[in-house]
């Protein structure tokens, strides 16, 4: 049996959340390796809806092992309060079924202020688009070596020249955009009064993993945002700020690449983002507003309406290289149902020229036009199909058209918002 790692092959919000709470019915632990509290999964269990954000989508179900990986920049603050409201869903968290590495960054209230800042001064051109949660900055700190780890605030005694390594950095920079300073007292309040509720699910998760791994535990990696958000691969600047590729699984838990055996990547049957950048197949038409009207293409936490366009299976197959993809869950087919028309983007135009890739350069990434294929669409029902023979034929050409053009098989079938609308054709932690 593989390991499993989950990442979006687009860019993001393509049903993340769904698959993986599928898959963890045969996981036993299911691990955040990356990312924030700016990626929002949705679940549906017994028509029950789940909105998480920092969690891992395993923490609903009972009897699994929830990881936030070192990875992952947490908010601890905001990590207390989506605990509380889990709770008052019925959902049981404690520390016996929710660890948090010992050495993750910590979000703090100035990264917040500076993302705010940032984003609302910077002009209408340059917006990158971001949550205004503080990811950016954190991991900034992160890798300037100032960042204030969860294991720091076990360690009170020494907080304070950590504080003071941070502010030496931030205060210069706020007296620099107008910002009033932080008190060093300030912040060490913020950080101790969250600590005891916290602390308690602190571990050292290399070890922990290693150690389930080696009891023959199924470890399912959940990945935060897609493949093209990437900070090295994706659309650069308009990414996140960590690195979104299944190979960060490793990195951001603690465990070797030899852990991993087998890479799913999620894809929507059309192609969505949110915020500022490139997106060749967008649709800025009537029917853009119909597939996000439909498709209830609004953020889980920032409630932004998505970007639409057709299946872009250029920047599909660039993700599923990158990512060392090896079979795709493909998501909201039925969204589709109906239109007498689809089309799929397989080539672009750049300066005369046709590509088959996505370039590295911003100014070429803009000028790109998407060359289409077109496919006639199909009348009959895909939503909450369940087996192959429930989907109309030409739906099903759809899917194999899919394949070929990014060169990697679907492995699942997602035609609905609930767990069972799933048609399985290659288990991943089986196959």
């Amino acid at each position: 049996m593989a390991n499993v790692a989950v990442v979006g092959a687009q860019w993001g919000d393509e049903g993340k959340g769904k698959i993986v709470d599928w898959l963890s019915l045969e996981a036993d632990v299911v691990v955040r390796f990356q990312g924030g509290h700016n990626a929002g999964h949705t679940l549906v269990i017994d028509g029950v809806t789940y909105k998480l954000a920092l969690l891992p989508s395993g923490i609903v179900r009972p009897g699994k092992l929830s990881v936030i990986g070192n990875g992952v920049v947490v908010d601890p603050h905001f990590l207390a309060g989506e605990i509380d409201r889990l709770r008052e869903q019925g959902v049981e968290i404690s520390p016996s079924n929710l660890k948090i590495a010992e050495n993750a960054p910590l979000i703090l209230s100035l990264h917040r202020e500076l993302d705010a800042h940032r984003e609302e001064s910077a002009s209408e051109g340059v917006k990158i688009g971001t949550t205004k949660r503080g990811i950016g900055p954190a991991y900034e700190d992160k890798v300037g070596r100032r960042a204030i780890r969860l294991v720091d605030l076990a360690e009170p005694d020494t907080l304070d020249e950590k504080i003071a390594r941070a502010l030496a950095h931030h205060n210069p920079l706020r007296r620099g955009l107008g910002l009033p300073e932080i008190a060093a007292a300030t912040l060490r309040e913020e950080l101790l009064s969250v600590a005891p509720r916290i602390l308690p699910y602190m571990t050292a998760v290399w070890r922990l993993l290693e150690s389930e791994r080696r009891d023959g535990k199924r470890i399912l990696f959940e990945g935060a945002q897609g493949v093209l958000l990437d900070v090295d691969h994706g659309t650069y600047p308009y990414v996140t700020s960590s690195n979104t590729v299944a190979s960060a699984a490793a990195a951001g838990s603690g465990l070797g690449l030899g852990a991993i055996g087998y890479v799913l990547g999620i894809a929507k049957a059309y192609t969505t983002r949110v915020g500022g950048g490139p997106f060749p197949s967008e649709l800025t038409d009537a029917i853009g507003e119909l597939i996000g009207d439909r498709g209830a293409e609004f953020g889980t936490n920032t409630g932004r309406r998505r970007r639409c366009g057709w299946f872009d299976a250029v920047l599909t197959r660039q993700a599923v290289k990158t990512s060392g993809i090896n079979g795709v869950a493909l998501t909201k087919l039925d969204i589709l149902d109906g239109f007498e028309e689809i089309k799929i983007c397989t080539q672009y135009e750049l300066d005369g020229a046709r590509i088959d890739r996505l370039p590295a350069s911003q100014s070429a990434q803009a000028r790109v036009k998407p060359i289409y294929e077109s496919i006639e669409g199909w009348k009959g029902e895909t939503g909450r199909a369940r087996s192959w023979v429930e989907l109309p034929a030409q739906a099903i050409k759809y899917v194999r058209r899919i394949e070929e053009l990014i060169e990697a098989p679907v492995a699942l079938l997602s035609t609905g918002r609930e767990r069972d609308d799933t048609i399985l054709v290659h288990n991943p932690f089986r196959d």
